[in-house]
Protein backbone atom coordinates (compact mmCIF):
# COMPACT_ATOMS: atom_id res chain seq x y z
CA UNK A 1 0.00 0.00 0.00
CA UNK A 2 3.04 2.47 1.00
CA UNK A 3 4.14 1.65 -2.20
CA UNK A 4 0.97 2.58 -3.91
CA UNK A 5 0.94 5.27 -2.87
CA UNK A 6 4.17 6.51 -3.23
CA UNK A 7 4.12 5.81 -7.00
CA UNK A 8 0.86 7.96 -7.23
CA UNK A 9 2.24 10.75 -5.75
CA UNK A 10 5.36 10.63 -8.50
CA UNK A 11 3.08 10.58 -10.89
CA UNK A 12 1.46 13.37 -9.40
CA UNK A 13 4.64 15.06 -9.48
CA UNK A 14 5.14 14.13 -12.81
CA UNK A 15 1.88 15.75 -13.99
CA UNK A 16 3.05 18.94 -12.39
CA UNK A 17 6.06 18.94 -14.07
CA UNK A 18 4.87 18.65 -17.41
CA UNK A 19 1.92 21.06 -16.57
CA UNK A 20 4.92 23.88 -16.32
CA UNK A 21 6.59 22.57 -18.74
CA UNK A 22 4.28 24.20 -21.58
CA UNK A 23 4.20 27.88 -22.14
CA UNK A 24 2.80 30.26 -21.16
CA UNK A 25 2.34 28.76 -17.92
CA UNK A 26 5.03 29.35 -15.37
CA UNK A 27 3.76 27.97 -12.11
CA UNK A 28 0.93 25.59 -10.75
CA UNK A 29 -0.19 24.26 -7.27
CA UNK A 30 -2.10 20.95 -7.49
CA UNK A 31 -3.57 19.39 -4.80
CA UNK A 32 -5.94 16.69 -3.62
CA UNK A 33 -7.40 14.53 -0.74
CA UNK A 34 -9.73 11.89 -0.09
CA UNK A 35 -12.99 12.68 1.87
CA UNK A 36 -11.30 10.29 5.07
CA UNK A 37 -7.33 11.97 4.29
CA UNK A 38 -6.24 8.61 3.87
CA UNK A 39 -4.64 10.27 0.79
CA UNK A 40 -3.39 13.94 1.02
CA UNK A 41 -0.86 15.81 -1.61
CA UNK A 42 0.06 19.35 -2.51
CA UNK A 43 2.36 20.17 -5.56
CA UNK A 44 3.80 23.03 -6.16
CA UNK A 45 6.29 24.50 -8.90
CA UNK A 46 7.47 28.08 -9.55
CA UNK A 47 8.05 31.57 -8.16
CA UNK A 48 5.75 34.25 -6.47
CA UNK A 49 7.75 37.78 -7.33
CA UNK A 50 10.86 39.28 -8.06
CA UNK A 51 12.77 37.93 -5.36
CA UNK A 52 12.60 34.85 -6.58
CA UNK A 53 10.31 33.10 -3.54
CA UNK A 54 9.00 29.98 -4.81
CA UNK A 55 5.25 28.96 -4.78
CA UNK A 56 4.57 26.79 -1.44
CA UNK A 57 1.50 25.20 -0.18
CA UNK A 58 0.25 27.97 1.57
CA UNK A 59 0.86 30.16 -1.26
CA UNK A 60 -2.34 31.81 -2.14
CA UNK A 61 -3.67 32.49 -5.49
CA UNK A 62 -6.90 34.63 -7.22
CA UNK A 63 -10.11 32.16 -7.09
CA UNK A 64 -11.53 33.69 -10.27
CA UNK A 65 -14.90 32.19 -10.79
CA UNK A 66 -14.28 29.32 -8.64
CA UNK A 67 -15.97 32.18 -6.02
CA UNK A 68 -19.15 31.82 -8.04
CA UNK A 69 -19.28 28.71 -5.67
CA UNK A 70 -18.87 30.29 -2.76
CA UNK A 71 -21.43 33.36 -3.49
CA UNK A 72 -24.23 30.81 -4.53
CA UNK A 73 -24.01 28.77 -1.07
CA UNK A 74 -24.60 32.40 0.29
CA UNK A 75 -27.95 32.98 -1.73
CA UNK A 76 -28.98 29.26 -0.92
CA UNK A 77 -28.32 29.68 2.76
CA UNK A 78 -30.38 33.26 2.61
CA UNK A 79 -32.89 31.34 0.64
CA UNK A 80 -32.98 28.77 3.96
CA UNK A 81 -33.89 31.52 6.49
CA UNK A 82 -36.39 33.21 3.96
CA UNK A 83 -34.39 35.94 3.42
CA UNK A 84 -34.51 35.76 -0.07
CA UNK A 85 -36.98 33.59 -2.36
CA UNK A 86 -35.18 31.59 -5.06
CA UNK A 87 -38.53 32.48 -7.24
CA UNK A 88 -38.24 36.37 -6.88
CA UNK A 89 -37.63 38.83 -9.64
CA UNK A 90 -34.70 40.57 -8.87
CA UNK A 91 -35.94 43.70 -9.06
CA UNK A 92 -37.92 42.61 -5.94
CA UNK A 93 -34.26 43.12 -4.24
CA UNK A 94 -32.59 45.94 -6.62
CA UNK A 95 -33.09 49.23 -7.63
CA UNK A 96 -34.40 50.31 -10.95
CA UNK A 97 -31.21 52.21 -11.52
CA UNK A 98 -29.45 48.59 -11.54
CA UNK A 99 -31.44 46.79 -13.41
CA UNK A 100 -34.14 49.10 -15.33
CA UNK A 101 -33.73 47.90 -19.31
CA UNK A 102 -31.04 45.73 -18.53
CA UNK A 103 -31.88 42.73 -20.68
CA UNK A 104 -33.92 44.27 -23.91
CA UNK A 105 -33.76 41.74 -26.71
CA UNK A 106 -35.31 42.50 -29.76
CA UNK A 107 -37.13 45.85 -28.53
CA UNK A 108 -38.55 43.76 -26.06
CA UNK A 109 -37.47 44.72 -22.19
CA UNK A 110 -37.99 40.86 -20.13
CA UNK A 111 -35.79 42.62 -17.28
CA UNK A 112 -38.93 41.83 -14.95
CA UNK A 113 -38.54 38.58 -16.06
CA UNK A 114 -35.38 37.52 -14.27
CA UNK A 115 -35.38 35.30 -11.11
CA UNK A 116 -32.98 34.67 -8.48
CA UNK A 117 -32.69 31.41 -10.10
CA UNK A 118 -31.59 32.26 -13.49
CA UNK A 119 -29.05 34.31 -12.13
CA UNK A 120 -27.78 31.14 -10.29
CA UNK A 121 -28.14 28.67 -13.30
CA UNK A 122 -27.28 31.05 -16.36
CA UNK A 123 -30.36 30.85 -17.74
CA UNK A 124 -31.11 34.80 -18.06
CA UNK A 125 -29.56 35.29 -21.24
CA UNK A 126 -28.02 37.96 -19.75
CA UNK A 127 -24.85 39.71 -21.59
CA UNK A 128 -21.79 38.69 -20.08
CA UNK A 129 -20.35 42.67 -18.96
CA UNK A 130 -16.77 41.39 -18.50
CA UNK A 131 -16.10 38.73 -21.52
CA UNK A 132 -18.73 39.79 -24.61
CA UNK A 133 -17.71 42.43 -26.87
CA UNK A 134 -19.71 45.30 -28.11
CA UNK A 135 -20.26 45.95 -31.91
CA UNK A 136 -16.84 47.03 -33.06
CA UNK A 137 -15.35 47.02 -29.83
CA UNK A 138 -12.93 44.65 -27.65
CA UNK A 139 -14.23 43.11 -24.10
CA UNK A 140 -13.70 44.42 -21.06
CA UNK A 141 -11.21 41.67 -20.48
CA UNK A 142 -8.98 42.36 -23.22
CA UNK A 143 -9.28 46.29 -22.79
CA UNK A 144 -7.78 45.49 -19.16
CA UNK A 145 -5.04 43.29 -20.15
CA UNK A 146 -4.79 45.69 -23.08
CA UNK A 147 -4.70 49.05 -21.78
CA UNK A 148 -4.20 48.76 -17.99
CA UNK A 149 -6.14 48.35 -14.96
CA UNK A 150 -9.62 50.07 -13.96
CA UNK A 151 -11.77 50.25 -11.45
CA UNK A 152 -15.64 49.41 -12.72
CA UNK A 153 -18.65 50.08 -10.64
CA UNK A 154 -21.67 47.78 -10.85
CA UNK A 155 -23.58 50.81 -12.14
CA UNK A 156 -20.63 50.73 -14.68
CA UNK A 157 -21.52 47.01 -15.32
CA UNK A 158 -24.74 47.82 -15.98
CA UNK A 159 -24.99 50.64 -18.03
CA UNK A 160 -22.56 48.50 -20.09
CA UNK A 161 -24.91 45.45 -20.33
CA UNK A 162 -27.79 47.68 -20.99
CA UNK A 163 -26.31 49.96 -23.87
CA UNK A 164 -23.79 48.32 -25.70
CA UNK A 165 -24.03 44.63 -25.13
CA UNK A 166 -26.97 42.32 -26.64
CA UNK A 167 -28.23 39.48 -24.96
CA UNK A 168 -28.07 36.12 -25.93
CA UNK A 169 -31.92 34.88 -25.38
CA UNK A 170 -34.50 35.44 -22.88
CA UNK A 171 -34.91 34.64 -19.58
CA UNK A 172 -35.38 30.59 -19.86
CA UNK A 173 -38.49 28.68 -18.83
CA UNK A 174 -36.94 26.74 -15.76
CA UNK A 175 -39.63 23.88 -16.25
CA UNK A 176 -38.74 23.31 -19.69
CA UNK A 177 -36.50 20.03 -20.37
CA UNK A 178 -33.21 21.78 -21.80
CA UNK A 179 -33.38 25.58 -21.21
CA UNK A 180 -30.81 27.55 -22.62
CA UNK A 181 -27.30 28.13 -21.01
CA UNK A 182 -25.03 30.64 -21.35
CA UNK A 183 -22.30 31.50 -18.53
CA UNK A 184 -22.45 35.23 -18.23
CA UNK A 185 -20.59 36.89 -15.01
CA UNK A 186 -23.00 39.60 -14.89
CA UNK A 187 -25.43 36.97 -13.19
CA UNK A 188 -23.31 36.72 -10.43
CA UNK A 189 -22.35 40.32 -9.83
CA UNK A 190 -26.10 41.13 -9.63
CA UNK A 191 -26.12 38.15 -6.99
CA UNK A 192 -23.47 40.09 -5.31
CA UNK A 193 -25.64 43.52 -5.43
CA UNK A 194 -28.74 40.81 -4.37
CA UNK A 195 -26.37 39.08 -1.40
CA UNK A 196 -25.06 42.93 -0.27
CA UNK A 197 -28.82 44.72 -0.28
CA UNK A 198 -30.57 41.56 1.72
CA UNK A 199 -27.61 41.58 4.51
CA UNK A 200 -27.13 44.94 4.57
CA UNK A 201 -23.37 43.69 4.80
CA UNK A 202 -20.02 43.89 2.12
CA UNK A 203 -19.78 40.44 0.67
CA UNK A 204 -16.30 40.35 2.47
CA UNK A 205 -17.94 40.43 5.94
CA UNK A 206 -20.61 38.14 4.74
CA UNK A 207 -17.71 35.48 3.69
CA UNK A 208 -16.04 35.97 7.15
CA UNK A 209 -19.23 35.48 9.00
CA UNK A 210 -20.27 32.82 6.88
CA UNK A 211 -17.00 30.51 5.90
CA UNK A 212 -13.85 31.90 7.00
CA UNK A 213 -14.31 32.29 10.81
CA UNK A 214 -16.11 29.22 11.19
CA UNK A 215 -14.17 27.00 9.14
CA UNK A 216 -11.12 28.70 9.89
CA UNK A 217 -9.94 29.86 6.55
CA UNK A 218 -6.87 31.99 7.93
CA UNK A 219 -5.02 33.17 4.60
CA UNK A 220 -8.16 33.61 2.61
CA UNK A 221 -8.96 37.11 1.72
CA UNK A 222 -10.76 39.87 -0.22
CA UNK A 223 -7.61 42.20 -1.41
CA UNK A 224 -9.21 46.37 -1.14
CA UNK A 225 -11.78 44.82 1.00
CA UNK A 226 -10.36 42.68 4.38
CA UNK A 227 -7.19 41.01 5.12
CA UNK A 228 -6.27 37.13 5.88
CA UNK A 229 -6.93 35.98 9.39
CA UNK A 230 -3.27 35.39 10.08
CA UNK A 231 0.43 36.41 8.03
CA UNK A 232 -0.10 34.97 4.57
CA UNK A 233 3.07 34.81 1.65
CA UNK A 234 2.84 36.46 -1.56
CA UNK A 235 0.14 35.40 -3.91
CA UNK A 236 0.72 33.53 -7.12
CA UNK A 237 1.90 36.17 -9.72
CA UNK A 238 -1.30 36.62 -12.73
CA UNK A 239 0.01 36.02 -16.07
CA UNK A 240 -1.50 36.70 -20.14
CA UNK A 241 0.64 35.20 -22.03
CA UNK A 242 3.05 34.39 -19.61
CA UNK A 243 3.79 38.10 -18.98
CA UNK A 244 3.01 39.80 -15.41
CA UNK A 245 -0.54 41.60 -15.04
CA UNK A 246 -1.43 44.08 -12.35
CA UNK A 247 -5.25 43.99 -12.55
CA UNK A 248 -5.82 44.99 -8.27
CA UNK A 249 -8.22 47.53 -8.99
CA UNK A 250 -10.48 45.37 -11.76
CA UNK A 251 -10.33 42.71 -8.50
CA UNK A 252 -11.59 44.63 -6.38
CA UNK A 253 -14.24 45.74 -7.98
CA UNK A 254 -15.70 41.97 -8.57
CA UNK A 255 -15.31 41.48 -5.24
CA UNK A 256 -12.49 38.82 -5.51
CA UNK A 257 -10.98 36.25 -3.89
CA UNK A 258 -7.49 35.28 -3.34
CA UNK A 259 -7.37 31.26 -1.04
CA UNK A 260 -4.99 28.82 -0.98
CA UNK A 261 -5.51 25.48 -1.66
CA UNK A 262 -5.94 24.10 1.91
CA UNK A 263 -8.32 26.69 2.61
CA UNK A 264 -10.25 26.10 -0.85
CA UNK A 265 -10.49 22.26 0.26
CA UNK A 266 -11.44 22.85 3.37
CA UNK A 267 -14.58 24.66 2.03
CA UNK A 268 -15.60 22.30 -0.33
CA UNK A 269 -15.09 19.18 2.17
CA UNK A 270 -17.53 21.31 4.36
CA UNK A 271 -20.01 22.15 0.85
CA UNK A 272 -19.91 18.33 0.42
CA UNK A 273 -20.75 16.84 3.64
CA UNK A 274 -23.78 19.14 4.28
CA UNK A 275 -21.68 21.19 7.17
CA UNK A 276 -23.02 24.57 5.58
CA UNK A 277 -26.52 24.53 5.05
CA UNK A 278 -29.29 24.04 7.98
CA UNK A 279 -31.42 21.99 5.62
CA UNK A 280 -29.49 18.36 4.91
CA UNK A 281 -31.55 19.14 0.94
CA UNK A 282 -30.40 22.17 0.28
CA UNK A 283 -26.80 21.06 -1.18
CA UNK A 284 -28.93 18.19 -3.25
CA UNK A 285 -31.39 21.53 -4.64
CA UNK A 286 -27.76 22.76 -5.73
CA UNK A 287 -27.38 19.48 -8.42
CA UNK A 288 -31.13 18.84 -8.69
CA UNK A 289 -31.10 20.29 -12.69
CA UNK A 290 -28.11 20.10 -14.42
CA UNK A 291 -28.10 21.97 -17.70
CA UNK A 292 -25.74 21.26 -20.36
CA UNK A 293 -23.68 24.21 -21.99
CA UNK A 294 -24.02 24.31 -25.77
CA UNK A 295 -21.17 24.40 -27.95
CA UNK A 296 -19.42 27.87 -28.36
CA UNK A 297 -20.23 29.78 -31.49
CA UNK A 298 -18.14 33.16 -31.00
CA UNK A 299 -14.87 33.63 -29.08
CA UNK A 300 -16.43 35.12 -25.69
CA UNK A 301 -18.27 31.52 -25.18
CA UNK A 302 -15.01 29.88 -26.57
CA UNK A 303 -13.50 31.66 -23.11
CA UNK A 304 -16.41 30.50 -20.76
CA UNK A 305 -17.35 27.41 -19.64
CA UNK A 306 -18.73 25.24 -22.62
CA UNK A 307 -20.17 21.76 -24.17
CA UNK A 308 -19.77 19.25 -22.27
CA UNK A 309 -19.70 20.55 -19.12
CA UNK A 310 -23.05 20.86 -17.13
CA UNK A 311 -24.70 23.57 -14.63
CA UNK A 312 -26.53 23.78 -11.62
CA UNK A 313 -27.16 26.09 -9.17
CA UNK A 314 -23.45 27.82 -8.76
CA UNK A 315 -22.19 24.40 -9.37
CA UNK A 316 -20.35 22.76 -12.49
CA UNK A 317 -20.70 18.84 -13.71
CA UNK A 318 -17.70 18.01 -15.46
CA UNK A 319 -17.16 14.73 -17.35
CA UNK A 320 -15.25 13.74 -20.45
CA UNK A 321 -18.12 12.14 -23.36
CA UNK A 322 -17.57 8.31 -23.04
CA UNK A 323 -15.88 8.49 -26.95
CA UNK A 324 -12.89 10.51 -25.45
CA UNK A 325 -12.42 7.21 -22.84
CA UNK A 326 -14.31 4.79 -23.45
CA UNK A 327 -12.46 2.06 -21.78
CA UNK A 328 -12.30 3.82 -18.57
CA UNK A 329 -15.02 6.50 -18.45
CA UNK A 330 -14.26 9.38 -16.37
CA UNK A 331 -16.52 9.72 -13.36
CA UNK A 332 -18.41 12.90 -13.23
CA UNK A 333 -16.46 15.94 -10.58
CA UNK A 334 -18.82 18.78 -9.04
CA UNK A 335 -17.63 22.29 -8.02
CA UNK A 336 -16.36 25.41 -10.31
CA UNK A 337 -13.55 26.30 -12.47
CA UNK A 338 -12.07 29.76 -13.03
CA UNK A 339 -10.70 31.61 -15.97
CA UNK A 340 -7.27 31.74 -14.65
CA UNK A 341 -6.85 28.17 -14.98
CA UNK A 342 -7.94 27.37 -11.37
CA UNK A 343 -10.57 24.76 -10.44
CA UNK A 344 -12.35 23.33 -6.48
CA UNK A 345 -13.75 19.89 -7.76
CA UNK A 346 -15.02 17.04 -6.04
CA UNK A 347 -15.67 13.41 -7.09
CA UNK A 348 -18.22 11.52 -5.47
CA UNK A 349 -17.70 8.13 -7.31
CA UNK A 350 -14.20 8.36 -5.62
CA UNK A 351 -14.63 10.56 -2.68
CA UNK A 352 -11.58 12.69 -3.48
CA UNK A 353 -11.17 16.47 -3.36
CA UNK A 354 -9.29 18.58 -6.12
CA UNK A 355 -7.64 22.11 -5.96
CA UNK A 356 -5.00 23.76 -8.44
CA UNK A 357 -4.08 26.93 -10.22
CA UNK A 358 -1.86 28.13 -13.04
CA UNK A 359 -2.71 31.63 -12.46
CA UNK A 360 -2.69 32.44 -16.33
CA UNK A 361 -5.73 34.20 -17.80
CA UNK A 362 -5.04 32.43 -21.00
CA UNK A 363 -5.75 29.32 -19.42
CA UNK A 364 -9.14 28.32 -18.48
CA UNK A 365 -9.54 25.07 -20.29
CA UNK A 366 -6.01 23.77 -18.47
CA UNK A 367 -8.29 22.50 -15.31
CA UNK A 368 -10.36 20.28 -17.97
CA UNK A 369 -7.53 18.97 -19.54
CA UNK A 370 -5.57 18.37 -15.87
CA UNK A 371 -8.51 16.85 -13.58
CA UNK A 372 -9.29 13.68 -15.73
CA UNK A 373 -5.19 12.88 -15.85
CA UNK A 374 -5.43 13.48 -12.05
CA UNK A 375 -8.22 10.98 -11.38
CA UNK A 376 -6.55 8.59 -13.62
CA UNK A 377 -3.85 8.48 -11.24
CA UNK A 378 -5.69 8.55 -8.25
CA UNK A 379 -7.64 5.09 -9.64
CA UNK A 380 -4.62 3.17 -11.19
Amino acid sequence: MVNQIESKKHRLQQLLESLTSRKPIKQAIIALESINRSFQWIGTKGKTDADDKKVNQDTPFFLASIDKMYNAAIVMKLSETGALNLNNKISTYLPDTLTKGLHNLNGVDYTERIRVRHLLSHTSGLADWLEDSPKNGKSLVDQVVEEGDREVTLEDMAALVRNRLQPHFPPQDLTAKRPKVRYSDTNYMLLIAIIEEVTGLTLAEVHRKTFIEPMNLTHTYFPGHSGPIDPTPDPMILRANGQEIQIPHLIHSIRGIYSTARDTLTFLRHLVQNDIFQNQKTFSLMQENWNRFGFPLDRAALRAPSWPIEYGLGLMRFRLPRIFSPLHPMPPVVGHTGSTGCWLFYCPQMDVLTAGSVEEVTAGAVPFRIVPKILNILRS
